[in-house]
Formats: C-alpha cells, sequence, structure tokens
C-alpha cells in the first residue's frame, strides 16, 4: 500500500515536472502578448476552486520561480563568476544554487509585494492575506518578466567579452515594459488617468527598490 502511494506520488510530482515544459512558455506568451489580459486571468483563477486554479498555465509564484531558476541556469550556462570580495552572508548566499534562487525569489517578490499593498491601501481596503492574494499573484507575472530582463542584462554586464551596453539596453528595455504596464493597471484599477497611474507605479518601484537595497547592503557588508 505504501508503495503504491509513492507510485502514484511520483506520477504526480513527473506529470507536474514535465508539464512545465508545456505551461512555462504558454504562459510567458500569454505574458507578453497581453499583460493586462493576464493579470485579469489570475484575479479570475483567485474565485475557482483549487483543483481547477491555473489549469491552463502556471500559477503566477511558480512562473516568478521558474523563471528565476532558469535564469540562474543560464548563468551557469555561461560561467558567470560570483561576486569577488564576498562576505560571509553573501557566501551563504552564493554557497548554493538552491540559497541563490530563494534569495532572488524572495528579492524579486518584494515587487509584486508592495504594489499590491500599494494597490489596497489607495483602494482603502483592510489589507489582510485574503485581499493581498490576487493583487500578489497578478504583479508576480510582471515581475517575472522583469526579472528575465534584469538577470538576463546582469549575466551580460559580467561577461567582459559581451559589450556592457547590450546589457544595460535588455535592463532597459524591461524596466520600460514593466513599468508601463505597471501604471495602465493602476490606472484601470484604481480609475485614475494613465499619468496618476505612472507616478504610483514609480512610486511602488521605487519603495520596492528601497527594500531591497535595505536587504542587499548588510549582504554586501557583513
Amino acid at each position: 500500500m505504501d508503495l503504491l502511494k509513492i507510485l502514484r506520488s511520483f506520477e504526480e510530482f513527473l506529470f507536474e515536472a514535465v508539464s512545465w515544459l508545456v505551461f512555462y512558455p504558454l504562459t510567458l506568451w500569454r505574458i507578453l502578448r497581453g499583460p493586462l489580459a493576464a493579470m485579469d486571468y489570475s484575479d479570475r483563477e483567485q474565485s475557482d476552486s483549487e483543483e481547477r486554479r491555473y489549469d491552463d498555465a502556471l500559477s503566477p509564484p511558480l512562473f516568478l520561480l521558474a523563471t528565476i531558476v532558469l535564469t540562474n541556469l543560464l548563468s551557469m550556462a555561461l560561467h558567470v563568476p560570483p561576486p569577488p570580495e564576498a562576505t560571509d552572508l553573501s557566501r551563504v548566499v552564493y554557497a548554493s544554487q538552491q540559497n541563490l534562487v530563494l534569495f532572488r525569489s524572495l528579492a524579486f517578490s518584494l515587487i509584486p509585494l508592495v504594489a499590491a499593498v500599494t494597490l489596497l491601501r489607495h483602494e482603502k481596503k483592510r489589507i489582510s492575506r485574503e485581499t493581498l492574494r490576487a493583487p500578489f499573484y497578478a504583479q508576480c507575472y510582471l515581475a517575472a518578466v522583469c526579472a528575465a530582463f534584469v538577470s538576463a542584462g546582469g549575466t551580460i554586464f559580467q561577461r567582459p567579452e559581451l559589450p556592457n551596453a547590450v546589457g544595460a539596453a535588455i535592463m532597459i528595455v524591461g524596466a520600460a515594459w514593466f513599468v508601463v504596464v505597471q501604471s495602465c493597471w493602476f490606472a484601470r484599477r484604481l480609475n485614475v488617468s494613465k499619468e496618476r497611474g505612472a507616478v504610483i507605479a514609480v512610486l511602488a518601484l521605487i519603495r520596492a527598490l528601497i527594500y531591497l537595497l535595505a536587504i542587499l547592503i548588510p549582504i554586501a557588508l557583513i
């Protein structure tokens, strides 16, 4: 009986793992083709049953995690070296790929978290796990694409044979895409002008970057 349970668990794990090969590119295409529509899709899925939720796509947090894993694999394939002067805390982060993936996932999760909290505050809603979940999940779709651009650009910066201008261009394009979509999202959700939405989006991004620096600076110094 225990062996049967193990086999069934392995069967589910194997199916889930290989299904990512199908649903990751489909989810990525859905976001790039229509980011706001993808965020609306995420909102609708929150009201579905747990068994059928995100049945035809990767859930936003999983999509973000998968993107971080893929960018890490890209860095490994290109033999990107770790920071030369590592502190004790940064050595822990770079000690294994698991630690690095976890750290980067948490770091990039700050962006959707701050955006979701910003939305709830402007809507004058109580911040709770229930109210925070839907906007956070929707924002993870945007954060994943932004993370892909930033990580790809950062990888080029660390390869001396590749021009830094290309890395900078990739990061700028990713950041610009993120801010534009974020501005439209805030404008639509809060029923304000696009200019006002852009201000809210930029301020939310700045707050997220400040929180991120508050985490990175101790790691760089301790």
